[in-house]
């Protein structure tokens, strides 16, 4: 299995449960380089460009019972996003004093450094170990595709404990 495959094979999966939404932008005509194919549309929730509110629609939805998976296509955006994942995907828990654990799964991209259309250096950092010391929950690194299924199993297993996942792709791997 490639390593698109088992990305497509691991959000079918996702799919498959009815009250799973897939937030981001772009998501409505591109399915995320196509790993969103077996998605219905309704599942589908396009969003402008503005990753603070992707991450805090999600933590509405996931406070009313659906399962967010928010699409940041490349990590360097993931940056707009911190204020609401940092101090409030991650804290509400303590916040509410173990009232609402919401639970999202995040799924960002490295950008390509080695396949054609090179996107320049603003798009193709990992700030993954930054932000696993930023948060209380796991970052995943998925760089090969065996990685990929073991990390999807692993982060629905935690989201149904209230835990949050990001779970971090690589274009050059497509």
């Amino acid at each position: 299995m490639t390593y698109r495959e088992a990305l497509c094979a691991a959000n079918a999966n996702l799919a498959a449960d009815r009250s799973t939404r897939f937030i981001g932008y772009g998501l409505k005509h591109g399915r995320a380089g196509g790993t969103l194919n077996e998605a219905s549309d309704d599942q589908i929730v396009e969003m402008p460009i503005a990753e603070n509110l992707l991450i805090g629609f999600a933590i509405g939805l996931a406070l009313t019972g659906y399962r967010p998976v928010v699409f940041i296509e490349r990590m360097d955006f993931i940056l707009n996003a911190l204020d609401a994942i940092v101090n409030h995907l991650d804290k509400i828990h303590a916040l509410s004093h173990g009232e609402f654990s919401p639970a999202i799964i995040i799924r960002t991209m490295v950008g390509n450094r080695y396949k054609p259309l090179f996107t320049g250096l603003p798009h193709i950092q990992d700030h993954s170990a930054a932000i696993a010391k930023m948060v209380s929950f796991p970052v995943v690194r998925m760089q090969k595709e065996e990685a990929v299924q073991i990390a999807y199993d692993q982060a629905e297993r935690d989201f149904a404990k209230g835990v949050s996942t990001i779970l971090v792709e690589y274009k050059d791997l497509l």
